[in-house]
């Protein structure tokens, strides 16, 4: 490969409001190969607008797929742990992509349309996720990457109001509740809207024709109760919600089961299996793991990041995989992968950042209770 081969390879890339974050003084940082924002006015003072009113996400990023065709329903039952046939339509459910040997490839969102499936997969990793499911999904299934759809998320406890000012269809957006999606309109754009979202606030997750992106984010912005919000107060929304994010929280060292996400595996395909890495997820159903996915609460205010080490005493028992300061809670909170041992809730354990103890402790998640609308 030739020097400027490889500098085309690595070309960091735009998404459709590229220019409309840009003027609006976002501040632009390389996101999953991607130019995107970080901040506008500051990641506290966007955490707390959206926790208080609603904030307008860009995650255009992420890879939108429609897979349909003749046997489809069977061809990703095959690859997925989900049980498509108590999926009704327009709703979506979480679900994840394994390997054959249970490891965690990518954690996904899938909704059954009239005549196939819409899956939202992580930006990071969806060309890696297109491969695996062409590998091993038949001939008959064609798979189509919506590359022209844009995707905004609309969340916080105002955003109902807000976006059902602006929005018309079949009926009213306040139909909609928690994991449930339709088609809409917003300022003539053809919109599809799923109450969803990676906040752990009330919200709306819109796919709409990219070439219509800047209208349709110019219409939400207009409204008194919504602002744009960056990558840095998304990222600690989903730390306080306890979601996991791919390539911190999830990899392929991890199984569902570890994970502690076995909502994802449905309870036929528990039983049943038949998915790609049944074997090792269903011998862990059956004999435990080694460690699990908790959270962490931690005494002060100083934070601890990924890679910390936690410790029981003197003995090492876990890692932390994601971490930060809590705004909502006043101190500073993490997910780890701990020992067994040492995973039930109230267990005091310590943090070491650079070198100095941090008093913790193990919590449930969410760390912030969750405020979806049901």
């Amino acid at each position: 490969m030739s020097e400027a081969e490889d500098i085309e390879e690595i070309e960091v890339l735009t998404l459709p409001l590229d220019g409309w974050h840009r003027a609006r003084g976002g501040r632009m940082v390389e996101f999953a190969g991607y130019w995107m924002p970080v901040q506008f006015e500051g990641i506290l003072a966007e955490h707390e607008w959206t926790r208080a009113s609603a904030g307008l996400f860009d995650v255009s990023h992420m890879g939108q797929l429609y897979i349909s065709g003749e046997g489809v329903e069977a061809a990703l039952e095959a690859v997925l742990p989900i049980d498509l046939a108590t999926l009704k339509p327009n709703g979506p459910r979480y679900s994840m992509l394994l390997d054959e040997e249970g490891g965690i490839l990518d954690d996904l969102m899938v909704t059954r349309w009239s005549t196939g499936f819409y899956l939202v997969v992580n930006g990071a990793t969806k060309w890696d996720d297109m491969g695996h499911l062409r590998e091993h999904l038949p001939d008959e299934v064609t798979m189509m990457y919506m590359e022209d759809n844009a995707l905004l998320a609309l969340q916080g406890p105002q955003a109902a109001a807000a976006l059902e000012r602006v929005t018309t269809g079949e009926w009213p957006l306040s139909a909609l509740t928690f994991m449930k999606g339709g088609q809409f309109k917003i300022a003539g754009v053809d919109a599809w809207i799923s109450r969803s979202g990676y906040t752990g606030e009330d919200g709306f997750e819109i796919a709409i024709p990219a070439e219509s992106a800047a209208l349709v984010a110019d219409t939400i912005c207009a409204q008194p109760e919504v602002k744009p919000i960056g990558l840095g107060a998304r990222d600690s929304l989903r730390l306080e919600a306890g979601l996991p994010l791919y390539g911190h929280d999830l990899s392929p060292d991890h199984s569902p089961v570890d994970a502690d996400l076995l909502f994802a595996v449905n309870k036929r395909r528990r039983t049943e299996g038949g998915f790609l890495g049944a074997e090792r997820v269903l011998r862990e159903l059956a004999e435990g793991t080694k460690q699990k996915r908790v959270g962490l609460a931690l005494e002060g205010r100083q934070a601890a990041r990924e890679g910390a080490e936690v410790y029981n005493g003197d003995q090492k028992v876990g890692v932390l995989t994601s971490g930060g300061f809590s705004p909502t809670l006043g101190h500073p909170i993490a997910m780890a992968y701990v020992d067994m041992a040492h995973t039930a809730e109230g267990t005091a354990l310590e943090v070491d950042v650079r070198g100095k103890r941090l008093p913790a402790r193990v919590v449930s998640m969410p760390f912030v209770p969750h405020r979806y609308y049901r």
